[in-house]
C-alpha cells in the first residue's frame, strides 16, 4: 500500500532531523521552510508549470533560499533565531495567500498544501521521494557531527520540500517534532535509542491513523497527526518508567 510506505519513509527520514530541531530549539523551522516551499509551488502554478519536476524545482529553489536566509540570520542574529523563523513563516504564508487571492481554486489548493493528499500518492511518487529522502537521511546520520549550520539547513530544506509534496505541511511538522520531542530525554542519554523509539512511535502513529481513517471514514492527515500525538504520549510514559525502574540483573 503506497500510502503506508510513504508514511514510513517520512518517519524514517524526519525523526533524525527532528532530533536536531528539538535540540536546537528551532521548533517552527519546518513550518517556515515548508511554507516557503509552498510559495514556490504556488509560483509554479501561476506560471503554468505543468511538469511535476518543474514544480519540484520551484519548491526546492524557494526552500533553499529560505534556508540560506536562516543560515545568515543564525550567524548574525543567533539569539533571535526562533522569532525570526516565526516572522519568515508569517511572511511566506501571507505571500502565498496574496498570490492565490485571484485564483478561483486557491482555497482548495491551499487546503491540499496544508493537509496533503496522502491517500492519493502513487508508487512512482513514493519511489522517487524515498530515494531522495533516504539519501539525505543517510548523509545526515553519517556526517551530522561534521556538518556545519549551513549543511543542516540545506539538507533540512531539501527534506521538507520533498516530503511536503508527498504528505502536506501538517504531517511534515508532526513527523519531525512529535516523536523527537517525546523521546528527547531518551535521546539525551543515548542518541540511537531515541532514534529507534522515535521511529517506532512514528510508524505506529501512521499505521493507527490510516487504519482508523479507513474504518471510520475520517479525514486521514488530521487523524494521523492525533495518532502520532497519542502514540508519542504513550511512548513518553513507557520510556520514562523504563528509565526510572531499570531491570535488575
Amino acid at each position: 500500500m503506497p500510502v503506508f510506505l510513504a508514511g514510513i519513509v517520512v518517519v524514517l527520514s524526519h525523526v533524525p532531523l527532528g532530533q536536531e530541531v528539538v535540540k536546537r530549539g528551532i521548533i517552527f523551522i519546518d513550518l517556515a521552510i515548508a511554507q516557503i516551499a509552498e510559495v514556490g509551488v504556488i509560483a509554479a502554478r501561476l506560471l503554468d508549470v505543468d511538469s511535476a519536476w518543474g514544480t519540484q524545482l520551484f519548491a526546492a529553489g524557494a526552500a533553499l533560499i529560505g534556508a540560506l536566509i536562516l543560515v545568515f540570520t543564525e550567524r548574525k542574529l543567533g539569539r533571535y533565531q526562533e522569532p525570526l523563523i516565526g516572522i519568515l513563516f508569517v511572511l511566506a504564508a501571507s505571500l502565498g495567500l496574496l498570490l492565490l487571492s485571484h485564483d478561483p481554486h486557491g482555497g482548495e489548493a491551499l487546503k491540499e498544501m496544508l493537509s496533503g493528499q496522502i491517500l492519493w500518492v502513487t508508487w512512482q511518487q513514493v519511489a522517487v521521494s524515498s530515494a531522495v529522502l533516504m539519501s539525505i537521511s543517510v548523509v545526515w546520520m553519517l556526517f551530522r557531527k561534521r556538518l556545519a549550520h549551513a549543511g543542516f539547513y540545506l539538507l533540512f530544506a531539501l527534506t521538507v520540500t520533498t516530503s511536503v509534496q508527498l504528505v502536506g505541511v501538517y504531517l511534515v511538522f508532526a513527523s519531525l517534532v512529535i516523536p523527537a520531542l517525546a523521546m528527547r530525554n531518551v535521546a539525551e542519554r543515548k542518541w540511537r535509542a531515541g532514534l529507534y523509539w522515535g521511529w517506532g512511535i512514528g510508524i505506529l502513529g501512521y499505521g493507527a491513523g490510516l487504519t482508523l481513517s479507513y474504518h471510520f471514514d475520517i479525514a486521514t492527515s488530521p487523524l494521523i497527526v492525533w495518532a502520532l500525538a497519542v502514540c508519542a504520549l504513550a511512548g513518553f510514559f513507557i520510556s520514562s518508567n523504563s528509565a526510572r525502574f531499570p531491570t535488575k540483573k
